[in-house]
Order: structure tokens, then sequence, then C-alpha cells
């Protein structure tokens, strides 16, 4: 079996990896070794994790990743919502489609780490996006709590392209979440829902997605 380090921001991520995405990719003779991302270090030695702060960061933690020479790769699964302002890129980018503007991000952080084994990988627009595969399963979940929201909040996403929702302060997919389910807990809930949809169909619905999943495939 072959190690690939994921460099996640938090324990949704983490969770999704670990219990959804690598039982998958297990089946190609891979391991998948989720890392969430580190936060800050105090005096003392403590390290607190998940979050992304800022790119220094990020990038120290993948530098440290990719010297350990037992992964044969180390990828990321960090939001393109909300990147930190000195993320490689940003403050060139332009116009285009989400999907042009993403590989743009991540063509500029692979230059950046310029390492043979790094492959970055940004979720359009974040992690909840994914969940939009199938909003009848975001209904189900919520059910027994809050069933008119989850109804509301389906038929709002219905017919739109996961990856494509915008990334507008109070439109983004999990903003679009929260309005209407605010019982949502994303550790909780995210890889719930996103397991109930099945990578199958997240990524006939996430075309950022599955190209992701097959180069870890094609590995």
């Amino acid at each position: 079996m072959r190690k690939v380090f994921v460099y996640v921001e938090g324990q949704t991520e983490e969770t999704f990896v670990r219990d959804i995405l690598a039982p998958y990719l297990s089946q190609k003779d891979l391991i998948l070794w989720p890392v969430l991302a580190k936060t800050k270090r105090t005096s003392s030695g403590a390290t607190f994790k998940g979050g992304i702060t800022s790119y220094g960061r990020i990038r120290r933690d993948i530098i440290e990743l990719l010297r350990d020479s037992s992964a044969i790769r180390v990828t990321t699964m960090i939001d393109y919502y909300a990147l930190p302002d000195d993320f490689p890129g940003k403050n060139r980018l332009s116009g285009g489609t989400p999907a042009q503007r993403v590989a743009f991000l991540e063509d500029s952080f692979r230059q950046d780490i310029d390492h043979p084994r790094f492959l970055p990988f940004l979720v359009l627009h974040e992690f909840e996006a994914l969940l939009f595969a199938d909003p009848r399963q975001v209904i189900e979940v919520f059910r027994d709590v809050n069933l008119n929201g989850a109804s509301q909040l389906a038929q709002e996403v219905q017919g739109l392209q996961p990856e494509e929702i915008n990334d507008g302060p109070q439109t983004h997919p999990s903003a679009r979440i929260l309005r209407h389910i605010p019982e949502y807990r994303k550790p909780l809930h995210g890889p719930v829902i996103a397991g109930r949809i099945g990578l199958v169909t997240i990524r006939a619905r996430c075309p950022h997605f599955d190209g992701w999943v097959r180069q870890l495939e094609n590995l």
C-alpha cells in the first residue's frame, strides 16, 4: 500500500477523507492519511489544529509533510472560499469561470511549493458544495429537526451546479445551509450527508472534485 498525506483544514474534511474517500481509494492500493492544519503553537509547545489562518502556515505544514519520503504524494483539501489574502495568485485573480479561477490558484500553489510529490486541490467553493450534489439527502438528515428549512434549501439549490454556487458572503454554500437550517453543525452533519450521497453521485455532479479523485486514482 502507498501512503498519501491529505492536508485538510478542519475536522469535517478529516472525517470525510478518513471515512469516505480513504476506503474507496484503498482499492487502488492507496492509504490516505488526513493531516489537520496547524493553526498555532504556544510557547509551551502545544499545537492547535483546524482552520486556515495564513498561507505562511499552510506552506510550512506542506513542506514539513513533504520531508516524509514514505508518502508518494502530499495533497490538500482546502476551501477556495475565504482563502487567506496572502495565498499565491490571489492578488492576481481576475474574471473567468469558477473552474478557471480555482485552476489558476491551484497552479500558483503548485508553483510556489515547487515539489514533484505535491498535488494541490481546492474545494469549489467549500466543502458544503459537495452536499448539494443531492439535496434530498439534506432533507432526510434534517427531517425530524427542521424539515421545512431543509426543503426550502433543497428548492433553492435545485438545478444549480454545486461547484458553481458563488462565494458571496451571504450566498456561499454553508451560508445558504445555515440560513435555512441553523441546526447544521459542519463536523457532525457534513460527513453524514456526504456519506448518504456517496462518492459516485458527488463525482458526477462535481467535476472539479472528480478531477482530483481521478488524479489520485491514477497515481
